[in-house]
């Protein structure tokens, strides 16, 4: 296969980590990729941090089994966890995290007040909290841990009573704070903006990092000569620890919702 031919893989705790496919897919549509989600072990943010090590590092090492080009963790807490680690393990491929998308909430406005939706471990690993210092001067910034929410998009429940409830209850101290941005901080939170969305006022702007992700896979790989040449649309195979074929069915349906 030649290198510009190889797929990019894709890694997440489940089915969260499609937002940032589609990204990948709308800004490189001719490369190939295959999405690799762990829905037997999702949600992660709940885990410890050896336990998140260990599955990213084991799922992680299965798509280079397979030749990618590049691998992109689809996954904060995943990220925040093991990113460095990973690097340093496989100097030679291109590996690409995620972090919040703080930045382009803070340059929102002037001294905006910033919500950080995002799982227990992304919220208190130390990667999170120096991003937090960054920023600390030119915004105030409200840290979310947000568990339960990841596991309704594992459901492919995506709307309905019993998440605006999670949310209204979670959101609840917030209400009265005149919040302008909502950092959409795990991947699987852009699929329930919508419903998010319902539960704060008009004028809030959401920000997550799936378009900034996929700028960065494509400039690493246009540095290195690996990106597919020609106008042939790529394929995407999608593959999961739980082999479900109604789990395989949803990634397709979040892959081509709007």
């Amino acid at each position: 296969m030649e290198q510009q031919n190889r797929p990019i893989g894709v890694f997440d705790s489940g089915v969260g980590g499609i937002s940032v496919l589609k990204e990948l897919v709308s800004l490189m549509p001719q490369e190939h990729y295959i999405y690799y989600g762990d829905s037997r072990n999702a949600p992660y943010g709940g885990k410890t941090l050896e336990e998140v090590r260990a599955l990213t590092e084991e799922k992680v090492l299965h798509l280079l089994r397979q030749n990618v080009k590049a691998v992109v963790i689809a996954c904060n807490t995943a990220t925040s966890a093991d990113v460095s680690i990973l690097r340093q393990r496989y100097p030679d491929i291109p590996i690409i995290g995620i972090e919040p998308a703080l930045k382009p909430a803070v340059l929102s406005a002037s001294c905006p007040r910033v919500l950080v939706m995002a799982t227990p471990m992304t919220i208190r690993e130390e990667k999170f909290r120096h991003l937090m210092e960054q920023y600390q001067g030119q915004a105030q910034i409200y840290p979310l841990a947000c568990p339960g929410i990841a596991e309704f998009v594992e459901r492919g429940e995506l709307q309905g009573e019993r998440l605006q409830e999670l949310l209204e209850r979670l959101l609840a101290p917030y209400f009265d704070m005149e919040i302008n941005a909502v950092v959409l901080g795990c991947t699987h939170y852009p699929f329930v903006r919508e419903t998010i969305a319902s539960v704060l006022p008009d004028r809030v702007q959401f920000y997550d990092g799936g378009s900034g992700v996929a700028r960065e896979t494509k400039r690493r790989l246009a540095g290195m000569g690996m990106l597919r040449i020609g106008d042939e649309k790529g394929t995407v195979e999608f593959e999961n620890s739980l082999d479900d074929p109604r789990v395989l069915s949803l990634c397709c349906q979040l892959l081509n919702s709007k």
